[in-house]
């Protein structure tokens, strides 16, 4: 993830929405308008005065699609400073931000594609969904979506109202540590059998994948495993994402 050389803007915070215990969404309204497409991303600056602080200087992506006339980042709070001054944000906090940047974003002409994703991967992948549910994209989308419990599956009731009410949107829930094998979850690790199994043309799919560097370097195999072409992957990787 890179900002470097894009505008800057500041928006203003006025709501938070919990998402599950560890995930929080937080709502921001742009002092000027923001343009930004579906799957992209920003640089929250915290820190105005060292630009190059790692500490408190971290990338987000939306999680909201662009009709809105506000724009929404997604983060799991960890114990980090970084997590601590996102707590501590106020409605009608002003915040500087870098972007919008990146290039995973959705086709612009009829497709189908796949993501492959885990935890809070799925940040970018709510705002693309909620873009072709809003537009009526002609997009035919599968979501394979890995977490450790069903408790911390981000978006859960966005995701199930989507996939039932539009036939082109699926999701896959798997989940790592499930001991009463859960209904409508599958056990276990994203892996090359269960692409198989569950998208069984995935050859024919374009992937995006999102997420920390060890997590997409494994699913890009595993894709290419599945009969992805290699240029039909497109992959973000989430470096410092604390």
């Amino acid at each position: 993830m890179s900002a470097a050389g894009a505008p800057q803007f500041k928006a203003r915070m006025f709501e938070r929405i919990d998402r599950t215990p560890s995930v929080a969404s937080f709502r921001f309204n742009p002092v000027a308008p923001v343009q930004f497409k579906a799957g992209q991303f920003v640089k929250v600056l915290f820190d105005e005065t060292n630009r190059q602080n790692k500490e408190l200087n971290k990338y987000l992506s939306f999680s909201s699609a662009p009709m809105h006339g506000y724009f929404e980042l997604t983060k799991r709070l960890s114990d980090s400073a970084f997590s601590n001054r996102l707590r501590k944000l106020m409605p009608g906090d002003e915040v500087l931000f870098q972007g919008p940047s990146g290039n995973c974003v959705l086709p612009d002409k009829p497709a189908k594609i796949g993501f492959l994703i885990g935890g809070i991967g799925i940040t970018p992948v709510i705002a693309m969904l909620e873009d072709i549910v809003q537009n009526h994209r002609p997009v035919e989308a599968i979501l394979m979506y890995s977490n450790r419990v069903r408790e911390e599956i981000a978006f859960k009731p966005e995701l199930d109202l989507w996939q039932s009410r539009h036939k082109n949107i699926r999701v896959i829930y798997t989940l790592t540590d499930c001991p009463d094998k859960a209904a409508q979850c599958v056990y276990g690790r994203i892996d090359a059998g269960l692409m198989r199994e569950r998208i069984p043309d995935a050859g024919d799919r374009q992937f995006y994948i999102f997420g920390p560097p060890g997590m997409v370097n494994a699913m890009e195999q595993l894709c290419q495993q599945a009969g992805c072409q290699k240029e039909n992957i497109k992959a973000e990787r989430f470096s410092g994402y604390d």
